[in-house]
């Protein structure tokens, strides 16, 4: 999937014939970020799909020497659902990911959204990102 080719569907969603009146810069932002993790994570289901293989990966005989292993694969599924987790235990942090990731908003820019300040914002942040290291199995450290 080309870089633009989210971008392009969350506009077309955003502005197409049943376009949104966003109440302001926080709320457009906000909605925009929703609908870009939306259009990734159904990208994803479908390209895993049963009928084009699932979860198996393609691996052209050239790359086997390259290729690091199942184990070594961090699956999207996988990153859609660990913010999933992560609302359960602090909506606020989840809500921060999704604005920074998913959305691309600064810290300022998520402070905006969420009405909290920068600093908040910032420490959040660096808490949530340790928190889903762990929850994807990138830092073992307890």
């Amino acid at each position: 999937m080309q870089p633009t080719a989210p971008v392009n569907e969350v506009y077309l969603k955003l502005f197409g014939p049943r376009a949104l009146a966003p109440i302001d810069k926080a709320h457009f932002l906000a909605v925009a970020s929703q609908m870009m993790r939306r259009v990734l994570v159904d990208h994803a289901r479908a390209r895993h799909a049963e009928k084009r293989g699932g979860d198996l990966q393609r691996v052209d005989t050239d790359e086997l020497d390259r290729f690091a292993g199942p184990s070594d694969v961090l699956r999207f599924p996988e990153l859609d659902r660990a913010p999933n987790l992560l609302a359960e235990e602090s909506p606020v942090l989840a809500r921060g990911i999704e604005l920074r990731y998913f959305g691309g908003l600064t810290a300022e820019e998520t402070a905006e959204v969420t009405g909290r300040s920068v600093h908040s914002v910032r420490h959040d942040l660096r808490f949530a990102q340790t928190w889903l290291r762990r929850a994807l199995g990138g830092d073992q450290a307890t």
